[in-house]
């Protein structure tokens, strides 16, 4: 009998969002995603410990923090491949979200080492903060033929930004929108009435309508039911603890976002000054952002910590 996990693989490419590999298996997912924050506690793992010292010893002798993270990152993404059939996400240190030039050479770089390791750029994308500046860099990295998927995206400007850009992917962050409306307002949100819900169905519908290419990928899902609520989105990228919970459920899964239903707004353009303009005029947008960048910074300072602990 199938159950939810199958029925809404059926409407969505469903994509695992975690940084243990171990844990996806079961689940069969076409592509996964990670970030700083899974990295850390998969490399904080006794389980995953060989890696990191493989890593260390494949930087070499010497080689600076940045190097290594960057080893790192593909070590987990060469063995993720080699569960799933599809891409990984690896992400560019998101202390350098407001530098173009330094994200367009750490990006480079992580793909020249996946490369090396017989990993075509295919099957990698690069995963790059919706600021202004890093929207500009993932536009170039584009035209080189490096796909990108732009994360900690909260507004629909910055959804508009990429699509200008021409981005392969975009991950709206569900469950992030919805934690700062529960705080701002003191009322709960299921189902259609969920602000993430709302915001991600917004973007899919205009992309759809104006014929955008750029993949929109729903994550960062507190419950299950964002998730049913978006069956039928591009792709859905879910925690392995939500994955489960939908495998045992056997409930009917009913698409709820559709090419056809598309959007009654009109098409518009930004440049920059209408981005930031646009982004600071959306308080939840601004401080989602903003605080995303700092917590994954904050983690890749804890990686460099373990690492400097390990090669210690």
């Amino acid at each position: 009998m199938a159950n939810q996990l199958d029925r809404l693989k059926a409407l969505t490419t469903v994509v695992a969002d975690t940084g243990d590999f171990e844990s996806m298996k079961a689940f069969t997912p076409q592509d996964a995603t990670t970030n700083p924050s899974l990295i850390l506690k998969a490399a904080a793992s006794p389980a995953y410990a060989a890696l990191v010292d493989q890593a260390i010893q494949q930087a070499g002798a010497g080689a600076s923090m940045d190097a290594i993270i960057d080893r790192l990152l593909v070590t987990f993404g060469k063995a993720i491949l080699e569960i799933v059939p599809g891409r990984v996400s690896s992400e560019v240190d998101a202390r350098l979200s407001f530098d173009t030039q330094g994200t367009l050479e750490r990006a480079r770089g992580l793909i020249a080492l996946y490369a090396a390791e017989g990993i075509s750029k295919d099957r990698i994308l690069i995963k790059i903060a919706s600021t202004w500046e890093g929207i500009k860099a993932a536009e170039i990295l584009e035209q080189e033929g490096i796909h990108c998927n732009l994360t900690l995206l909260f507004s629909f400007a910055q959804a508009v930004a990429c699509a200008e850009a021409k981005v392969q992917l975009i991950s709206p962050f569900v469950g992030r929108i919805l934690d700062w409306h529960k705080k701002a307002t003191g009322e709960t949100y299921e189902g259609a009435a969920d602000p993430g819900v709302i915001s991600v169905t917004e973007i899919y519908n205009y992309y759809k309508k104006f014929g955008y290419k750029t993949e929109v990928m729903g994550a960062s899902f507190r419950n299950t039911g964002e998730i049913l609520e978006l069956a039928g989105c591009d792709l859905l990228t879910i925690s392995p603890a939500l994955l489960q919970e939908l495998a045992e459920n056997d409930g009917a899964v009913n698409r709820k976002l559709d090419p056809s239903n598309t959007s009654d707004l009109d098409q518009i353009s930004l440049d920059e000054k209408d981005f930031r303009y646009a982004l600071n005029e959306d308080a939840m947008a601004t401080e989602k952002t903003a605080e995303g960048i700092r917590n994954f910074a904050a983690d890749i300072v804890k990686l460099e910590k373990l690492i400097a602990e390990r090669i210690g």
